[in-house]
Parts: C-alpha cells; sequence; structure tokens
C-alpha cells in the first residue's frame, strides 16, 4: 500500500496492531503524521569517546571503543541475565543485560571492536552498564564516526517490554523521513518565513530528527516553536476579536442606589489603588456594549470578593442577577458569609445553594430567581443543573477557575439568551507566559496591592530536628492568645498513608499541648460534613488553639486570629500551594509566621522551593519560579485548564520571548485584516479550521 502521512501507525513496517495499540495508548501516536511530530527529548553528543580510566559519576552517556573479553548467563528460568566483561586497556566495566538475551547473545563475538554505548553507574565498587548499546566497528566506520546529534525519544516501561526503545523509534523515524519528504506542505504564510528568517516546514522536521549540526538544529527547535506557539495565539486572539465583532453585552450604565449606598455606607475601608484601577477597567467593560470576558488576578487577601460585589451591585442597579460559582461548599460558604457582612443593613437579598442546602430553601430560592426577585445568588456547581433558571442573568463571577471543567462553566453561561459578563477571579497567581497562553482570549486586571495593615508573613524552615524550636514558638503564639494551624500534605495515591502521617501528627502534638491547658481539634477529608464543620467552628470561635489539617483548609477557611501556619512536610508541596496555604494567616492586624518543616535530606528542586518561599511574599514571583521547576503542566485537560491545546516541542516556561513574539505578531494580522479574508492570509485560516477541527468551541465559556 502507498503510505500516507494520515496512514495509521499500524501500517509502518515493524510496528503491526499490538505495537500499534502500544502506541496510541502510551505516546497517543495513532499516524504516520503522529509519529513524524513525535520528536526527541532531548541529543546526545557522540563526537566525544572515553577511555574507561575517564568514567566519572557525574558523566550521563558515555561511548567507548573496546572489546568483550569474557560472557554467561545466569540466574533461574524467571531472573535470567547476560553479564559481560568491556575492556579498552585503560579498564574494566561490566555490562548487564536482562531482556532479549538470545539476540544480544547472537552478536557477542570475543576479540573484536565494539563501540559501547550507555550511562554508567557504580555497583558493588565497580562500573557498569545495564543495556548498553554495542555495535561492532571497523576501522573505516570508526574514522567516520557517528551522527553528532542522536536523538533520544521518550518511551514507557511498557514500550520497552515490547523492544520500543528509543532506538526502534529511531529507526522508524529514519524510514519515515523517505515516506514523508514529498508530503509535508508549509503551515506558514511566505511572508512571515522570510520576515522572521525562518525556515521551512520539511527542512525544520529533517533537521529535529536527525540534526547534522547543533546550529541547524537551533533553528529547526525554532520554527516549530514559533508554529506552535503562534497558532495558539492566533486562535485565541482570533476567538476575542470574533466575540468582539459579533457578541453584543448587557450594558451596565446606570450607577444606581444600590452602588451609591453601599459605597458611602457600607464599604469597610478605603479601597486600595489597585482596586480602584481595576473597578475602572471592568466599569468601562460593562458599559462598552460588548460582553465582558476578563480575568481578575489577585493574592489571598487582596480584595478580589469586594471588586466582584461591587460589579454585582451594577448589575442589580440595571436590573440584572449575578452569580458567584465556586469550587467547593467551604469557599462558596465564606463568599456567602463575607458578602452578607458587606451587605448588612442594605435591602439586598443573597441566597447561598451548594449540594447541602434543603429542598424547601431550594424550592423557593429558585422562585425568587425565575421571577427575579433575587439578586445576587452564590454557589458551587449546583448553580448548573437544570432547576435553576435565571430572570434576567448579566454577569457571572467564577472563583478559582481552574477548578471547574469546561463542560461546567458552559453550563452556567448559557442560563440566558443574551451572554452574561464573565469575571474570572484566581488567587493563584499566574506568571505572564502561562496567562497568555491559557487565557490568551481574555482582558487580564491584576490587584497587585494588599490593603492597609495587612502586614507580610515571616517564613522560616525548620528540620525536623529543630521541631522544639517550633514548638517553643507556637507556645508563645497561643500564650499571647493567637491561633495555629498544623497542615498535611494529602496526596491521593497514598491517601492511607497521609492518614496515618497526619493522625500521627495529631497525637504528637496532643501529647506536646495537652488539654486542659491547650485545645486542639483535627480537620480532614474522612471525616463527616458536620464533625469537620464542629471542629471548624471551634477554632472560628477561638475556642480551639491549634487545628490540624490536610489541605482542605487550602481555601476557605478565614480566621484572623491565627498567625502562625505549620506546614508539615513541606517539601511533598508543590509552590502554589505553600503560597495558598501562606494566605490563611496574615489575615489581622498581628505578626504572622509560616513554618516549614522538611526533612534533612532535600533535593535541589525542594531546596530552591523552600529557598523561594522564604525569600518573597510575591505570589508572581513564586508563580515563575513554580512554572520553571515543574513546567507548564497539562493544558489540554478540560478538567486541569480548560483549553487543549497539545505542546509538541513549546515550553512556555522557556519559551517566553517566542510565546511574546508570536503574539505580538498574531495582534498584528489581526488588526490588518480581523476575518483572516486576505489571500495572502488563506493559509492561517485553513490551520485555524484545522484546529477547531480537533478541540471544543471555546469561544464562549471563558
Amino acid at each position: 500500500m502507498v503510505l500516507r502521512l494520515s496512514t495509521e501507525i499500524t501500517y509502518l513496517p515493524g510496528v503491526g496492531p499490538k505495537r500499534a495499540a502500544l502506541l496510541n495508548k502510551e505516546l497517543n501516536i495513532f499516524t504516520l503524521n503522529d509519529l513524524l511530530y513525535t520528536f526527541p527529548y532531548k541529543y546526545i553528543d557522540r563526537t566525544r569517546f572515553y577511555k574507561i580510566s575517564e568514567i566519572a559519576e557525574d558523566l550521563p552517556y558515555i561511548q567507548i571503543v573496546g572489546q568483550i573479553t569474557r560472557f554467561q548467563e545466569a540466574g533461574g528460568p524467571r531472573a535470567k541475565r547476560l553479564s559481560a566483561v568491556f575492556t579498552d586497556g585503560t579498564g574494566i566495566i561490566d555490562l548487564v543485560w536482562f531482556r532479549g538475551l538470545k539476540w544480544i547473545l547472537k552478536g557477542l563475538k570475543p576479540g573484536v571492536n565494539y563501540l559501547l554505548f550507555g550511562k554508567p553507574t557504580l555497583f558493588n565498587g565497580r562500573w557498569n552498564i545495564v543495556h548498553p548499546e554495542l555495535e561492532e566497528i571497523t576501522q573505516q566506520k570508526l574514522q567516520k564516526g557517528v551522527a553528532a546529534l542522536q536523538p533520544a525519544y521518550s518511551t514507557t516501561e511498557r514500550l520497552k517490554n515490547s523492544f520500543i526503545t528509543s532506538k526502534v523509534i529511531l529507526k522508524w523515524q529514519l524510514f519515515l523521513a523517505d515516506v514523508a519528504k514529498d508530503q509535508i506542505e508549509e503551515t506558514l504564510p511566505s511572508y512571515l518565513l522570510d520576515r522572521l528568517k525562518l525556515m521551512t516546514l520539511p527542512e525544520a522536521l529533517k533537521q529535529i530528527h536527525f540534526p547534522e549540526s547543533a546550529a541547524l538544529l537551533k533553528k529547526a527547535q525554532l520554527r516549530l516553536k514559533f508554529e506552535e506557539l503562534f497558532y495558539v495565539q492566533l486562535s485565541l486572539l482570533k476567538l476575542r476579536t470574533n466575540r468582539q465583532l459579533q457578541v453584543n453585552g448587557h450594558n451596565f450604565k446606570l450607577v444606581g442606589e444600590n452602588f451609591n449606598r453601599f459605597y458611602t455606607e457600607n464599604l469597610p475601608f478605603e479601597l486600595t489603588e489597585a482596586q480602584k484601577r481595576v473597578m475602572r477597567e471592568i466599569r468601562k467593560d460593562l458599559g462598552s456594549g460588548k460582553q465582558m470576558n476578563r480575568l481578575l488576578q489577585g493574592d489571598v487577601g487582596s480584595g478580589k470578593t469586594l471588586v466582584a460585589l461591587m460589579c454585582m451591585l451594577l448589575a442589580m442597579d440595571n436590573g440584572f442577577q449575578s452569580a458567584i460559582m465556586a469550587p467547593t461548599e467551604i469557599l462558596a460558604t465564606q463568599h456567602y458569609n463575607t458578602i452578607t457582612e458587606f451587605l448588612k443593613g442594605l435591602p439586598i437579598e443573597v441566597a447561598l445553594l451548594t449540594g447541602s442546602t434543603k429542598k424547601k430553601v431550594r424550592t423557593r430560592m429558585f422562585e425568587m430567581l425565575s421571577n427575579g426577585s433575587l439578586g445576587i445568588i452564590i454557589g458551587t456547581h449546583a448553580l448548573i443543573e437544570d432547576p435553576v433558571q435565571f430572570n434576567n442573568l448579566g454577569l457571572v463571577v467564577v472563583d478559582e477557575q481552574q477548578r471547574f471543567g469546561v463542560a461546567q462553566r458552559a453550563k452556567l453561561w448559557a442560563k440566558n439568551i443574551d451572554p452574561p459578563h464573565i469575571l474570572v477571579m484566581t488567587a493563584t497567581p499566574i506568571p505572564r507566559t502561562l496567562a497568555m497562553t491559557v487565557y490568551g482570549d481574555l482582558d487580564v486586571s491584576v490587584i497587585d496591592e494588599l490593603p492597609p495593615g495587612r502586614k507580610v508573613i515571616k517564613t522560616l524552615h525548620y528540620t525536623d530536628v529543630k521541631r522544639n524550636v517550633v514548638f517553643g514558638m507556637m507556645r508563645e503564639q497561643i500564650r499571647q492568645g493567637r491561633q495555629i494551624y498544623v497542615v498535611y500534605p494529602l496526596i491521593q495515591e497514598s491517601e492511607k498513608m497521609d492518614y496515618k502521617d497526619l493522625m500521627d501528627g495529631y497525637d504528637s502534638i496532643s501529647r506536646a499541648f495537652p488539654p486542659p491547658e491547650y485545645a486542639t481539634v483535627v480537620v480532614h477529608g474522612k471525616m463527616k460534613a458536620a464533625e469537620k464543620e464542629a471542629s471548624m467552628q471551634l477554632f472560628v470561635r477561638g475556642e480551639a488553639h491549634i487545628m490540624v489539617a490536610t489541605t482542605v483548609i487550602e481555601v476557605g477557611v478565614n480566621v484572623p486570629n491565627a498567625t502562625v501556619m505549620v506546614i508539615e512536610s513541606a517539601e511533598r508541596f508543590g509552590l502554589s500551594q505553600l503560597h495558598q496555604l501562606r494566605g490563611r494567616v496574615g489575615r489581622g492586624a498581628n505578626e504572622s509566621y509560616c513554618i516549614l518543616m522538611s526533612g534533612v535530606k532535600l533535593s535541589n528542586e525542594s531546596r530552591k522551593r523552600m529557598q523561594t518561599m522564604v525569600s518573597t511574599n510575591d505570589g508572581f514571583v513564586i508563580a515563575e519560579v513554580d512554572l520553571e521547576l515543574r513546567g507548564p503542566g497539562d493544558l489540554e485537560g478540560t478538567q486541569q485548564s480548560g483549553l487543549p491545546f497539545d505542546f509538541k516541542i513549546a515550553n512556555i516556561g522557556q519559551d517566553g520571548q517566542i510565546l511574546q513574539l508570536a503574539r505580538n505578531i498574531a495582534n498584528d494580522i489581526l488588526d490588518e485584516d480581523k476575518l483572516l479574508n486576505y489571500p495572502k492570509n488563506s493559509i492561517l485560516k485553513i490551520q485555524l479550521d484545522k484546529m477547531q477541527a480537533k478541540k471544543l468551541d471555546f469561544s464562549q465559556i471563558s
């Protein structure tokens, strides 16, 4: 059969149905084109030859020319292994194989020259290489050498068990290069290639798999990274352009009694300059006649809820209803309590809808929503259920939106015939590059200032051997009338172990802080809702000095008297989560502390996380370091981020400059040709249509 790039991978020589099924599942490779776009994750320099006497622990890979002096099979029928002794005259190294022994044995010949390649490790004081590459080599071949930069492809254990190694994938790529060379069509317009001096697509794909030099590899990577990031930005900016051209928004012209009375009678403190700036940006959107789609970023405690409330009061003044959707009942309840406190004394009805809301209360709530007498509703995903019908929904506020799936947000969006304004809030600071990618079609506002009176939280890092010092600090804070959180990690995969850690920790705290002098409560996910709430309320009322908890308190617990956050096994948390937990304290006027407890031995990454937390309280600095350490994560999962972009080569943690260039150029193109109707942009329209065919329609669910 004639192989095309659209051909299923099963038909590639050497693959077949069984291997194809594995490639589908493990690497998401379904067609020859998918294989072509499976890029090497690193390149190994094969120009350097080592001697065995030069081997050191910090060498990742080595290649040596030498001979096998002896080899033997060992082990029982279920655990056979093959070992060989290799020498180059300067020393010896052991070679070991556990798989494919028959095939390897056929090729082993004492006394001939081999090119050995692999990763050396020390075992019982001797150097060895497990599953090395061995190639019989002649003097002529040795002089000719091998490719300077050898690509390495990602595999998995399941693939390796079926003998699909990096070397096998490289062999398939060699075959595919010949098949594909006349089938690869250019995907960027010629004027862009000329303007940016980019490689053509066929040449870039050739150099990415088989680089002729480091310089050509760099050019190929630039071309492919730019294309990926450019089409993501063009897609997002085109969505925003389409929305501006096609979707009208409710016009909140009036600043009426609800807003004015609140501002003059109930506003608890002077707005910060950042809050005022953000309100001006939002007011401009709400009065533009176009639908608002705005992301509101602000650190924990920066006053996002107050801004959202003032927007909802504007909606009410203009005859519209508002909804706040929060990811958890705890956070929804906190919003409800905060907003009802803000509105005390004003004739404004606010309702809370969660999974716990009783049927009788729900029925009345639904009636008030449908007849328009209920202006503000706060809830969890219960808001998107079918019985919830609005009279005139004008504004939707989505809090901590990264916890909601795309489909969930879309359901709430569709609760009105004409689309409501959308305000997306997050207390998780988002790095600039990530925001441009995940929220590229939204306008962004940032509250980068804390309200007056909020003190900077002091962060300290102690290892377990300093626990008595930490207990001393805790006793002193309790003596001063303060309260303390002690948080343990909760990672789903090891829930039993984490639960044991938590309960062991609770026992340890109870011994160090015995009743009746000290009162300690515990809160974790295995407790019944009523028990959990009772423990929390004891802490909220100040009747408990210490709350031992899992990360259920990451959002939604507001106790201004709590001044110490002790995070146990802090090395097991990501930076973003550490920063969120730290934000649970420092909510009052008293000096507050975050204490990071860890083991003595830390990886370099864990140590950098601890140092970052100690050195800064700036959530945006922390977010940038987090992105650098962890990478962008899963951007295509609808549950995770709401966008289906599958990056094959670009890394938004490292490719910020290319991303900014791509966004600027996409902006320039759409400024000139909003609908991409110019002939020179026809290729862009074709590529966007292909992207759109592969994903959901995200144009109305930001």
